[in-house]
């Protein structure tokens, strides 16, 4: 270190790493060498290293006090490390600069604070690193004081107060109390609290509650804080009798201060004063007593002040009370000041140490470094104390007696010390002395020498050169060498030949006289290698020599190695050694012949004497040519390889460069292509300009200087395919519509393709402003030499520029140039902008805008259109109408007076009209208004008339009143009386008339704009008898539905008439009778509340008295909600899906608009879309690709939304990504990388938006995931060599993922491949292929049992469901019985009732029945039965539909029903609303009302909760969920129809109820299904198809429906049941008052029961059983409605004697009885005119049961007897049904 031996210290530790200092210190800094030496040189190496203090801070200033608004300066220095950075802190809180504060210097080191303020107060400090220094800057507030105290003051005992005591400080203080110098402690006399504030304020208070005398006295508040104290003190009088505390007797030490209080408590009191000795105090200037009677002492001293001091208290005149303090005065020691001097070993010591004053007894102590001496032969020390001195004697000292003593006095008044310092001195003496001393040549010598003494004496080494008598001495210089160690020896590192002669060692501490002593190095020479060369060269095959040369002490020997061995020149005849002396040295020489490859290793000479050996190393390096190089191909491309060998042996010389040759495989070398001269530090080379896909034979050479080498082994390689070098040829664009374009080309030059073209990518990007250029990329395969590919979901008229390209296996090539085209116009995506419309006069408005934004337009703007339609006071709107124009302005002329408008403006193009702006309103002005729009006078009495009017049509504005003219004609008058009346008021009476006298009485309205035309004229004339009549008008009345209305019947007659009002039915008019619904008011108005549709139709207010009667008719015509529109899909596209739709009938409405829904298909999330009512189409924009959607429609008009459509589902164009079989999967495979080809994916329309790749090496667990951002090509890396990888490709798109799997092998290191791994086969393989063919059989056959057992439990369970379903079933029909008034002879036959049940499959197979599908349920035929079972007033059904009896085997006519809607009556509806009689409808539920009495107010039933409740006054519900049906049919697996329903709901018990009714199990289990009709929707019309396997059938041919609709069926079973299967039946016979025993007997019989004889009374032909309570009477004319008959509407004619109906319970669809028939459409059937005839008897014979549909209860399977006979002769199931599946 620094050139000296490295001093030994127990720091320092040498490793075979280096050097390791532990406790680094500041004078470890300096230069290190390290040397390393051998017996053949040595070498040395050096660094710098540099200790860095550690951090010392300082602060200037340490404490500061200041002035407010002054500027201080606060410096932080630091030393140390010259890398540190310095922050500040106040209060421990880091300091923000601010407008006061800022922090100045390169390291932050000056705070600066600007006019100081009291927030400035506190503690500063700077940190640097790690070392932190504090200071304080004390200002004005810094040390507490008080700013609030409390006053002196008087209290009564039991008066609490409350004292209190602020201070101020830096940091804020905290506060104490004290009492007399007690402390206050808290308890429940005294309570204390203290806070601080904000500003640093800290608050205390002490609370006495209740004071006695004892808690009077001198309080005093003391706050302290870091900086100081402050107190104040004030006496606090309590009254009461005075007394003095007791006082405690008081120590002072002299030459202090003492304060003595007198503590005196009660009040009031005179006086306080103090004596000593008999003499009042003060008698001296030490002495002060204060007002409160405390007394100073200052100085104290002992003689003056020791005593009795008395304090005396006046408390009445002439009266003290005194108490006495003793005062005690102690003196402290002083001890006199000494000194030690220095002194040597072994002589005497003696130390005296004398206290000079202070209070007896003094305890004298000395200690020695801190520590007590504790006096013995063990210390050496003797101690002797007196009283006030103590000696401490040394009798023999030594250098352990160096050190601080302290001499340490004590009394009762104080303690003081003296301390002073021992030195001992010790001269120098050897403790090891020098001899001496033999070193060897380059190895490390120690010259020992070492010496002791205090000071610790100093070391010097001097050297005369010579062996002789020395000369002269000289210091020996101390380099990095030679040092000097810490003991004094002397150390040489490395001895040299210059190191021999006289060293002197000499040591002096200035103690004594110097010592030293001399002696003698002799330095030996070791044989060493002096000369030797340390590399060298050889050809291979020449002779090659190695000389070596040493010298040292005689005898040398020299020994030659070969590496670690010894070369034996006797045995290898290939070496060869010999050996000359020249003076002192010695020269061997090794000879080699020849030379060779073998021989360049390391060779060795050894010098051996008895001092050492040495050792000279010689690298023999034989050169020759190199080897070839191992040449690998690295990289293989179309155009280019990339090649990479390995220079395995160069020939012990540097390659200079390689060459490599390559050639087609099937030319010879001579035709070659060569690179030459690459470079040796390359390793790898890339031959450009190939051909693709050909062979070529490849081979290298390397050289050196030497010469060249072999040629490498060679290579033969394929090159790989190329991208196309031609882009596609005649590219032709077509646009095809708005947002699409078609692209035609053909494929590039069969010479430029460059392999087989696999697709075309087809580039397409806008051209218009603001785009960005970019293009988007679509691809699509190759088909042949012609392609053609169209590009959609384009911006509307934009130019767009298209370029195709072609790919193959390789790749892309080039893109054809572009070529634009435009899309076709569109329609105006935007409305006009700054729509306004003014108002000119009262029929004319101007409507102005402006154009649409440009980008809006979509194309050329060819004009305007204007739509504008009138809005009436009762909500309805008028006829919509439209004005084309080209200028941005239009008048709008001939509109309505005072009217409202809704004016909307759309723009147009070559495509057809935009999107209309935002409804605008206006109102024309007023204007004279129309005349009244009728004027009745009538004679009130014999001299006035009543005269009343209605309104005018056109009122042109609001009507301020009315003015009503009356003049007689023969009166002579000219001009007319002229009288007013109010707006509101519709009639007035004239008074003083003449009687007799006929007068002409018109009227006129007034409005602001003037006088309108008047009304007709009517003549009345007063008479005294006046016959009836009415004020009130007659008319149309339009009103909402559920609303209440008033029909005004106002009259006038003498006398009083009566009023009375009817409703038109079709053939008879039925009087108004008052009920919760209506009601007849004393002035004649019929109020009609909660109006439904039925409610609609004429009424007829008759006003009666003896004189005469008066008749108004009144149309009342309630408008509802409109009915559903039918809903179908367009177009659809990958992105959008356009529907049309026929809207339905408008409920009496105009529609204002529709509501379109649409989510996707597996969520429930819907969308709402509103659409104008003047569009019949749109387009669902922005849709996820291939993906389903579902979509619903419903109609607005002024009352509400109306039925949603059937949902409709429907799919965007596309699929999931599918991996392109013919596109290579791997690109690119060698040892550690593999290339994947992306391209192969086709996106199956919709862009791909992930990709993502697991692979993993097979037969390991761990896959490694990767998700893939190009679409090109991915590269998977770090794969390990020769091994095969599992891949799994998975490409996912909105539409979904499609997956690609396939196993891949990396190559070996040299490029070649490996073979596919092969299981080994083992001894239990057999067992295995065994186990692995006989599990799937077993899971298989598990399965299938399984399965098996499944079905059966269902089974099980079903038929349980229904046992228990018939019994509730059988019970409901028992409690539902009821008494008939008309028996009905026939074979009874009911309507039948369709059940829909949600989300079920129905197959109906023939020849096999009902077959249920896994937890389905069917659709079944119910009987009238059902309907008597509950019902549920919130669902509602579309249709009904009627199966006459006539017609059982046949088509039967199906009447439409679905003009039904909630609260409309479809008889009274369908007359009134005759005009809406031809709409189309599409019913998604058909079910069958059966027509019953007319007379009976009791409601039927219904069994499930989807159908309309059949009330007393017509059909009332409301709407039920929105649902589809669908209707498929495969015959060739006979199967006639599958349900698929949306929404509904039913219950399995219902179904259940309606199965075991039927008893389907029992009589149509066997039974053969026959189409017998359908009821088809199309967009056009509704269609019925009547189809039938009778061939007699000429109606027309069986047809399978394709779309949506409804299909009748017909079973029939195979034989009659057997009759006497019921006589051990037991059924439940519940107890019903009023009945015979057999009548409750039978009627409580199961449905199926009661139709057999055996449970009827013989000769009893009518049902004994109560029958049904009668249906609403408004239906029994049912068949007078019109049904759909081939797509047209028929209305029966009542005068026509047709068909008679085949049952009797029918006869009621005619007008009267047994004359209403159904059109002329039978069917012939074997049995039709039989039962025609029997029919036609029993409705002639029964005219009674003609009112009755029906009339059995029971419907579908009763049976009378008399109608036994014929159905047996007729051979027909008595239990045939027919029933509607929809």
């Amino acid at each position: 270190k620094d050139g000296r031996p490295l001093p030994s210290d127990a720091r320092w530790t040498r490793r075979l790493t280096g050097l390791t200092i532990s406790d680094l210190r500041q004078e470890d800094s300096g230069s290190y060498a390290c040397e390393v030496t051998n017996s053949f040189g040595s070498k040395e190496v050096s660094g710098q290293l540099h200790v860095i203090d550690p951090l010392r801070v300082t602060l200037s200033p340490k404490n500061l006090k200041t002035g407010i608004s002054s500027t201080l300066f606060f410096t932080c220095t630091v030393e140390g490390s010259p890398e540190y950075t310095i922050t500040w802190y106040r209060n421990t809180e880091p300091i923000v600069p601010d407008e006061h504060i800022s922090i100045q210097g390169q390291h932050n080191d000056t705070l600066q604070i600007t006019a100081a303020q009291k927030l400035h107060s506190g503690a500063y400090q700077c940190f640097a690193s790690r070392k932190a220094a504090t200071f304080a800057v004390d200002f004005p507030n810094g040390t507490p004081r008080i700013v609030s105290s409390f006053s002196e003051r008087v209290v009564n005992p039991g008066e609490p107060f409350s004292l209190m005591c602020a201070a101020k400080g830096a940091p804020p203080p905290s506060i104490t109390w004290t009492l007399d110098d007690e402390p206050v402690v808290r308890d429940s006399t005294y309570k204390t609290s203290q806070y601080t504030l904000s500003d640093g304020l800290t608050v205390s208070h002490v609370n006495v509650s209740s004071p006695l005398i004892p808690d009077g006295g001198v309080y005093r508040c003391v706050a302290r804080n870091s900086a100081g104290s402050a107190e104040y003190q004030a006496r606090i009088n309590v009254r009461g009798p005075p007394r003095i505390r007791p006082m405690r007797d008081i120590t002072a030490v002299a030459g202090r201060n003492t304060y003595i209080t007198c503590r005196v408590i009660g009040y009031p009191y005179y006086s306080i004063k103090w004596l000593k000795d008999g003499m009042q105090l003060p008698d001296n200037h030490r002495q002060v007593v204060f007002e409160n009677g405390t007394l100073r002492l200052t100085d104290v001293q002992k003689g003056a002040d020791e005593g009795t001091y008395l304090c005396s208290v006046l408390i009445q005149p002439q009266v003290s009370i005194n108490q006495t303090v003793h005062v005690t005065v102690k003196v402290p020691p002083l001890i006199q000041p000494f000194d030690i001097p220095s002194t040597s070993v072994g002589k005497l010591m003696y130390i005296a140490c004398v206290v000079s004053s202070g209070d007896m007894p003094i305890r004298i102590t000395w200690h020695k470094d801190g520590q007590l001496i504790v006096p013995g032969s063990a210390s050496g020390v003797a101690i002797e104390t007196k009283e006030f001195m103590s000696s401490l004697q040394i009798s023999n000292v030594t250098l352990k007696h160096n050190g601080n003593y302290t001499c340490i006095a004590s009394n009762a008044a104080a303690t003081v010390s003296w301390e002073r310092q021992l030195i001992v001195t010790v001269p120098p003496r050897f403790v090891v002395q020098p001899n001496n001393q033999d070193c060897i040549y380059g190895k490390a010598g120690v010259l020992n020498c070492s010496v002791e003494g205090y000071p610790p004496p100093k070391v010097m080494w001097k050297h005369a050169k010579g062996v002789g008598n020395p000369q002269q001495y000289h210091p020996v210089p101390l380099t990095g060498r030679i040092q000097i160690m810490s003991n004094g020896s002397l150390l040489i590192r490395h001895v040299l030949e210059d190191d021999r002669g006289y060293y002197l060692c000499q040591a002096s501490n200035g103690v004594g006289s110097d010592i030293s002593k001399s002696m003698i190095l002799t330095v030996k020479i070791p044989a060493m290698i002096t000369s030797h060369p340390n590399t060298t060269m050889a050809r291979k095959g020449q002779i090659k020599e190695l000389n070596c040369t040493a010298r040292g002490e005689q005898p040398i020997i020299i020994r030659w190695e070969r590496g670690d061995t010894v070369i034996d020149a006797e045995r290898n005849p290939r070496y060869s050694i010999s050996i000359n002396k020249k003076g002192d040295e010695v020269i061997s020489t090794l000879k080699l012949n020849p030379a060779e490859r073998g021989d360049s290793v390391f060779f060795s000479c050894h010098a051996i004497n008895s001092y050492g050996e040495g050792r000279g190393l010689i690298q023999l390096t034989v050169q020759e040519p190199p080897d070839p190089p191992e040449l690998e191909v690295r990289e293989v491309k179309d155009r280019s390889m990339n090649l990479r060998w390995i220079q395995r042996f160069d020939g012990n010389s540097i390659i200079t460069s390689y060459d490599i040759e390559y050639k087609n495989k099937s030319d010879s070398w001579d035709h070659m292509y060569t690179t030459r001269n690459i470079s040796p530090t390359n390793n790898q080379a890339n031959i450009v300009e190939l051909h693709p896909a050909c062979v070529y034979s490849i081979r290298m050479y390397s050289y050196n200087k030497i010469g060249r080498s072999l040629p490498s082994k060679e290579l033969t390689i394929s090159t790989e395919e190329a991208p196309p070098d031609g882009p596609p040829m005649d590219v032709i664009l077509q646009p095809m519509t708005s947002q699409s374009i078609r692209v035609t080309w053909r494929a590039p030059k069969k010479e430029l393709q460059n392999g087989v073209i696999r697709g075309y990518q087809i580039g397409y990007r806008e051209n218009g402003p603001g785009s960005n250029g970019q293009y988007s990329i679509v691809e699509m395969k190759a088909t042949g030499d012609s392609e053609v590919y169209t590009l959609d979901n384009l911006k509307k008229f934009a130019q767009y520029g298209v370029v195709v390209q072609a790919f193959n296996r390789a790749g892309t090539g080039p893109s054809s140039t572009e070529i634009n085209a435009t899309t076709l116009e569109d329609v105006p995506s935007e409305p006009p902008q700054n729509v306004r419309a003014i108002s000119v006069t009262s029929d004319e408005a101007v409507i102005t805008w402006a154009e649409p934004p440009r980008l809006t337009l979509h194309g050329v703007l060819k004009g305007y259109r204007v739509v504008f339609w009138s809005l009436f006071p009762d909500g309805e709107w008028g006829e919509m109408q439209n004005i084309t124009t080209t200028r941005e302005q239009v008048e709008l002329r001939g509109l309505e007076k005072f009217t409202n408008y809704s004016v909307q403006v759309l723009a147009y193009t070559q495509a057809g009209d935009g999107v209309r702006s935002n409804v605008l309103y206006i109102q024309t002005r007023e204007d004279l208004p129309g005349p009244p729009a009728g004027i009745k006078a009538v004679p009130s009495s014999p001299n006035s008339v009543v005269v009343s009017w209605l309104p005018p049509l056109k009122p042109n504005g609001i009507i301020r009143k009315y003015t009503i003219y009356c003049s007689s004609p023969g009166s002579g008058q000219p001009a007319p009386s002229e009288y007013e009346a109010n707006p509101e008021m519709l009639f007035y009476r004239i008074t003083h008339l003449t009687r007799g006298k006929q007068y002409l009485i018109w009227a006129a309205a007034v409005t602001t704009a003037g006088r309108g035309n008047i009304s007709a004229k009517v003549t009345v004339e007063p008479a005294g008898k006046v016959p009836a009549k009415i004020l009130s008008f007659g008319g149309t009345v339009t009103t909402p539905w559920m609303k209440e209305v008033r029909l005004p019947c106002s009259s006038v007659g003498e006398p009083t008439p009566t009023i009375k009002w009817t409703k038109d039915s079709e053939d008879s008019a039925i009087p108004v009778t008052a009920d919760s619904q209506r009601q007849i008011l004393s002035n004649g108005t019929l109020v009609l509340r909660s109006v439904k549709a039925e409610d609609s139709g004429y009424y007829t207010c008759t006003a009666t008295n003896t004189l005469g009667f008066d008749t108004i008719i009144v149309n009342l015509v309630v408008q509802v909600p409109p009915d559903q529109p039918r809903l179908t899909v367009s177009t659809t596209s990958t992105s959008s899906i356009t529907l049309a739709w026929i809207p339905g009938d408008n409920g009496g409405s105009s529609i204002r608009g529709f509501v379109l829904q649409y989510s996707v298909d597996n969520t429930e999330e819907w969308r709402d879309v509103f659409i104008s009512s003047s569009e019949r189409s749109f387009r669902l924009d922005n849709l996820r690709c291939g993906t389903w959607y579902k979509v619903k429609l419903a109609a607005k008009n002024s009352v509400g939304s109306g039925r949603i459509s059937e949902i409709i589902e429907a799919k965007t164009h596309g699929r999931e990504p599918v991996f392109n079989k013919d596109q290579p999967l791997l690109t690119h495979i060698n040892s550690t990388h593999a290339g994947l080809n992306l391209q192969g994916w086709t996106s199956g329309g919709c862009p791909i938006t992930d990709l993502m790749l697991d692979f993993r090496p097979k037969g390991t667990w761990a896959w490694q995931s990767l998700k893939a951002n190009s679409t090109n090509q991915l590269f998977l890396s770090e794969l390990r060599e020769a091994t095969w990888y599992e891949l799994k490709m998975k490409a996912c798109n909105s539409a979904g993922c499609g997956n690609q799997t396939s196993q891949f092998a990396t190559t070996d290191y040299d490029g070649s491949t490996i073979p596919p791994i092969k299981s080994a086969r083992g001894e239990g393989d057999d067992v295995k292929k065994l186990f692995s063919i006989g599990s799937p059989v077993i899971l298989v056959t598990l399965g299938v049992a399984l399965l098996f057992i499944i079905r059966k439990k269902r089974k099980e369970k079903r038929l349980k469901r229904l046992r228990d379903a018939k019994s509730l079933a059988e019970m409901l029909i028992s409690k539902n019985n009821r008494s008939i008034d008309t028996p009905v002879k026939g074979p009874p036959q009911g309507p039948r009732l369709h059940i829909d049940i949600p989300r079920v499959q129905l197959l109906i197979e023939d020849k096999e029945g009902i077959k249920q599908i896994g937890e389905d349920k069917a659709a079944v035929p119910v009987t009238d039965t059902e309907f008597s079972q509950s019902v549920n007033p919130q669902n509602f059904c579309t249709g009904v539909s009627l199966h006459h009896q006539a017609l059982i085997q046949n088509s039967g006519p199906l009447i439409d029903m679905s003009d039904i809607r909630p609260g409309t009556n479809p008889v009274s509806r369908k007359s009134i609303k005759s005009a809406h009689s031809s709409r189309n409808r599409y019913s998604s539920q058909w079910t069958l009302s059966r027509p019953s009495q007319s007379q009976s107010t009791a409601s039927a039933r219904t069994l499930t909760s989807d159908w309309r409740t059949m009330g007393s006054h017509g059909i009332t519900a409301t709407e039920s969920d929105s649902y589809s049906a669908s209707l498929s049919q495969d015959t060739d697996k006979g199967r006639n129809s599958m349900v698929s329903t949306e929404s509904a709901s039913s219950t399995y018990e219902e179904l259940a109820r309606a199965y075991e009714h039927a008893k389907l199990e029992e009589h149509l289990q066997h039974a053969k299904f026959t189409i017998t009709e359908c009821f088809i929707s199309d967009s056009s019309s509704d269609q019925m198809t009547t189809g039938t396997n009778d061939p007699a059938d000429s109606m027309t041919s069986l047809s399978t429906p394709s779309e949506p609709g409804i299909c009748r069926f017909t079973a029939s079973p195979p034989k009659p049941q057997d009759y006497d299967r019921g006589k051990n039946v037991a059924v439940p016979i519940p107890h019903r008052a009023n009945k015979s025993k057999y009548e409750s007997e039978f009627c409580n019989l199961p449905l199926y029961m009661k139709t057999d004889p055996f449970f009827r009374k013989q000769g009893e032909l009518h049902d004994p059983c109560p029958a049904v309570p009668p249906r609403e009477a408004s239906i029994r004319s049912l068949t007078q409605r019109a049904y759909h008959t081939q797509g047209r509407h028929k209305t029966l004619d009542p005068a026509k004697q047709a068909q008679t109906l085949g049952h009797s319970g029918l006869g009621s669809l005619g007008v009267s009885s047994g004359t209403a028939t159904l059109p002329q459409r039978t069917l012939t059937m074997p049995s039709s005119n039989n039962a025609a005839t029997a029919s036609t008897s029993s409705t002639s014979s029964n005219p009674t049961s003609s009112n009755k549909v029906g009339g059995s209860r029971d419907s579908l399977l009763e049976s009378s007897s008399s109608a036994l006979g014929r159905l047996q002769k007729q051979s027909v199931g008595a239990y045939s049904k027919s029933y509607t599946l929809v």
